[in-house]
């Protein structure tokens, strides 16, 4: 069987792995992939949002079944132009992905089916915005309407900060066409946990929970990045809690979809505060997360390929998926100044040893050469039986992984440990 992954980061990465497990599978294309996929699979230089070349690459290679990893392209509609051609894929078509695609989309869906999450108003005169702001509660959280690489929501502590960020996305465009329109909503606090469902429309299957790293340095300090590490399951989030989820969350959102002619297939990600108000809806993504696929891949004990293909053909209830009651840890190595400027070109080691357990994410082939090409350079993943030994199992195998200008965060999963100590 030959599969098509499109995508090129350590999400991806863990992916083609797991796929790999199915003794089916004869060939994995990677559109575009990277120099650390290239050992697990064919990388194809295409890149994601290059519809039409991937679609001809998908046609022209025969290509059984398509996997499309990342926001962008499911947005653009390569899920609908690839089943068009008879290809069989996992993931939504652009109609039901615009619950990522725009805030906006999100944020009225939720109102109008009264799924929990943040108050909120919708602005695309930058004038009203400002006025607004003049009288709205502080600290507020500004989002862009569309995809912006997973910064285009800014947490403001005062007036001057809110003002800035809605100039910033509104006049300055710092997001391109993303910032046409804005949310303004309600700051929840609460501790943050990241839930995948994989769902074909009719049922819902929980992945286990996860709780992502967002900011550059150690206890929270610095820039928000697209995650430093991720531990698995979350702690905070409870059997009471995941009851909670599904009765008014997961459930109700894939009817409201199904309400709304767009019924959604794949995987659907949520991002939820547990307020002290209950579960409420941060963010939905329409794919995998990325680092939180890392350590909740790794947990799934049944048939990825089996899992993707029965929500393809919306038979999800007639399988049983199964994840390991085990504990995860992944630590993301960067590159030193991410998420803003850094140096590329730095050879990467990792041990054979360990390679099984390294998702890479930015890097190049040179050769025999492995380099560094991007912020996130890879994630190091560990699996125990308590979260204590997965951390430190991680921690030990990054300690193996070299390459110059290296860094990365050294308390992955402490607030996780806290949280489970205060329980007992």
């Amino acid at each position: 069987m030959k599969i098509m992954v499109v995508g090129g980061g350590g999400r991806e990465h863990t992916i083609i792995k797991k796929l790999k497990e199915n003794p089916v599978v004869s060939t994995i294309f990677a559109l575009p992939g990277n120099g650390g996929i290239a050992e697990d699979a064919t990388c194809v230089n295409i890149g994601a949002k290059e519809l039409d070349k991937i679609v001809s690459f998908a046609v022209e290679n025969k290509i059984d079944y398509a996997v499309v990893a990342p926001d962008d392209p499911l947005v653009l509609g390569l899920v609908d132009l690839l089943e068009e051609k008879g290809i069989s894929c996992f993931g939504p078509r652009a109609n039901s992905a615009i619950i990522e695609g725009s805030k906006v989309f999100s944020k009225d869906l939720m109102k109008k089916y009264k799924i929990p999450t943040a108050e909120y108003q919708v602005f695309s005169n930058v004038d009203e915005a400002l006025k607004y702001l003049e009288t709205a509660p502080i600290p507020t959280v500004i989002k862009a309407d569309g995809l912006a690489l997973g910064k285009g929501v800014i947490i403001a502590e005062d007036r001057q900060q809110a003002k800035d960020a809605v100039l910033s996305i509104m006049r300055d465009k710092a997001f391109g066409k993303s910032g046409d329109n804005i949310v303004i909503e309600e700051f929840l606090t609460g501790p943050e946990v990241s839930v995948l469902a994989f769902t074909d429309g009719k049922s819902v299957v929980p992945m286990v929970s996860s709780m992502d790293h967002k900011r550059q340095g150690d206890f929270d300090t610095g820039l928000n990045t697209g995650g430093m590490g991720t531990v698995a399951p979350n702690p905070y989030y409870t059997e009471d809690i995941a009851k909670k989820c599904m009765e008014k969350i997961f459930l109700p959102t894939v009817k409201a979809m199904n309400n709304e002619n767009r019924t959604f297939k794949g995987c659907l990600y949520f991002g939820l505060m547990l307020t002290p108000k209950g579960p409420k809806v941060i963010e939905y993504n329409c794919r995998f997360g990325d680092p939180e696929t890392q350590v909740v891949l790794p947990l799934l004990k049944t048939d990825l390929l089996t899992v993707m293909q029965a929500v393809t053909e919306e038979r999800l209830s007639e399988i049983k998926v199964e994840f390991s009651n085990e504990n995860a840890c992944c630590v993301i190595m960067a590159s030193n100044g991410y998420p803003q400027s850094y140096e590329k070109g730095y050879e990467i080691t990792i041990p054979e040893e360990i390679k099984k357990d390294v998702y890479v994410a930015g890097a190049v082939k040179s050769g025999d050469k492995l380099l560094t090409s991007g912020g996130r350079v890879l994630g190091v993943t560990a699996v125990s039986n308590t979260l204590e030994n997965a951390i430190n199992s991680a921690y030990e195998k990054v300690k193996k992984v070299k390459f110059a200008n290296a860094f990365y965060r050294k308390d992955i999963g402490q607030k996780a440990l806290k949280a489970i100590s205060e329980k007992r």
